[in-house]
């Protein structure tokens, strides 16, 4: 008889060792290496071996025709994936636990049910009653709404292939397991096989499955990174659970953008689409509040105007406190070193304090002239104008340097009432859109644009 073969694999990366490790070499992780039992030949691995072979054929003779989008009725879904779920697709759904995301995607079941067939939706976490709980709770009870309760991968796909739906939802991969595999459900081996036999059956089928996946204290989905480049498209929901506001974004895309991004706000009775975010973003804006700027970003390929606070204070101890929510933190540092040493602001002893209104987080360099403007408004104690939105990346010699998609922005700020915007004077020779009644101003610096907000 052979001997059984032991590996140890790593729970974050997927790095496998022969020999158990404290740290792993992969990703540096501590205490994630676990046992594995390697084997010899799962029958899944055996059976894609006896399938006929493709023939290779002009890349002009392949058809298309047949792979129409299938809508899933939620506007803000569709426009992340790209028009849609594409026939055959497999794709990953991650986030922060309690983040809504068996809620989107139980939605999501109910608008393709409802307009395109049989959905079979497989929990391996909670219970049929459970789900059905959830989806009286969001209003999509319906007969093509299919519930089935398990964590074998061999009986899912023996009832996917019989019903034939119109799309498969797994809730979560890191609860199936296959029988060929002796390690335990959630393991990397594990992980990976599930993953590879319902992206198979995805391909083979043309029926699309979208699965969810766990996420890491880091925020990157759980398990080997291979998982990731395995599957066609893979969203991110993300949010903070204190806040309304979720935003699903598109990390990969391989039938479209990934620049496009969804805007929901979690309700009584599920997940709504937020049609205009930036009113309601402003919509409880204080008037005449010194530190408050408005900011004109870029949330995926869509414009959204928020409030950008900033509080300047004398600090009671010898190390003054610098905090940021929604905001880069060692941004913040290099900014408000760029205000002391170009503008002249004594704030080595002042504690500094950024929020980005509403829970949304802004990482784009185009926030920069915001915060600065905040923090120079909370530091002398001024009002700026409540008309006057800005936009700008800030260098280390305090000049305002060109950002991207000028037009989006100011449109936005035109079509929410705003009367004056600060742009980077370098998109001033390039800039489309010059709506009526809108003041635009460029600015080559921070001292410029200080001049044209507080004067």
């Amino acid at each position: 008889m052979s001997k059984t073969k032991i590996r140890f694999a790593c729970q974050e990366c997927g790095h496998d060792s022969p020999k158990w490790l404290g740290r792993c070499p992969g990703c540096g992780a501590w205490n994630s290496m676990v046992e594995e039992v390697v084997a010899k030949q799962p029958a899944a691995r055996a059976a894609a071996r006896s399938l006929p072979a493709a023939r290779p054929l002009p890349i002009t003779a392949v058809d298309t025709a047949g792979l129409p989008r299938i809508s899933t009725g939620i506007a803000e879904f569709d426009r992340v994936l790209g028009g849609g779920i594409v026939p055959g697709s497999l794709v990953l759904l991650g986030g922060d636990p309690g983040i809504g995301k068996s809620t989107l995607l139980l939605q999501v079941a109910g608008g393709i049910g409802a307009g395109c067939g049989r959905v079979l939706y497989v929990s391996g976490e909670e219970s049929a009653a459970q789900t059905r709980l959830r989806a009286e709770r969001l209003g999509k009870m319906s007969d093509n709404l299919l519930v089935m309760t398990e964590t074998n991968l061999e009986e899912i796909l023996d009832q996917a292939g019989a019903i034939a739906p119109a799309m498969v939802v797994v809730d979560s991969i890191q609860t199936m397991f296959s029988p060929d595999l002796p390690s335990a459900p959630g393991s990397v081996g594990q992980v990976r096989e599930s993953t590879g036999r319902l992206l198979r059956f995805a391909k083979e089928s043309g029926i699309p499955v979208v699965i969810i996946g766990h996420v890491t204290k880091d925020g990157n989905i759980a398990g080997p990174r291979l998982l990731e480049h395995m599957v066609d498209v893979v969203l991110y929901f993300e949010g903070e659970r204190s806040y309304a506001f979720r935003v699903l974004r598109a990390m990969k895309n391989r039938f479209g953008a990934t620049t496009e991004s969804g805007l929901f706000s979690m309700e009584e009775d599920g997940l709504a689409q937020v049609e205009n975010p930036s009113a309601l973003l402003l919509a409880e804006r204080p008037q005449g509040a010194p530190g408050s700027v408005v900011l004109a970003c870029l949330e995926g390929a869509r414009p959204l105007l928020i409030e950008i606070q900033a509080l300047v204070s004398t600090t009671c101890f010898g190390m003054p406190r610098r905090m940021a929510a929604g905001f880069d933190y060692n941004r913040l540092i290099l900014l408000m070193a760029v205000l002391e040493k170009r503008v002249g602001l004594a704030l080595g002893n002042q504690d500094a304090y950024v929020n980005a209104v509403g829970g949304i987080r802004t990482d784009e360099p185009a926030a920069d002239l915001a915060v600065c403007l905040a923090l120079v408004a909370s530091f002398r104690n001024l009002a700026i104008d409540p008309g006057t939105a800005v936009m700008g990346e800030v260098g280390l010699t305090g000049e305002v340097r060109m950002i991207s998609r000028v037009d989006l922005r100011v449109r936005e700020a035109a079509a929410l009432g705003f009367k004056r915007v600060v742009v980077p004077s370098g998109n001033l020779a390039g800039l489309k859109t010059r709506p009526a009644g809108l003041e635009i101003i460029g600015a080559s610096n921070v001292m410029e644009a200080m001049e044209a907000v507080m004067t």
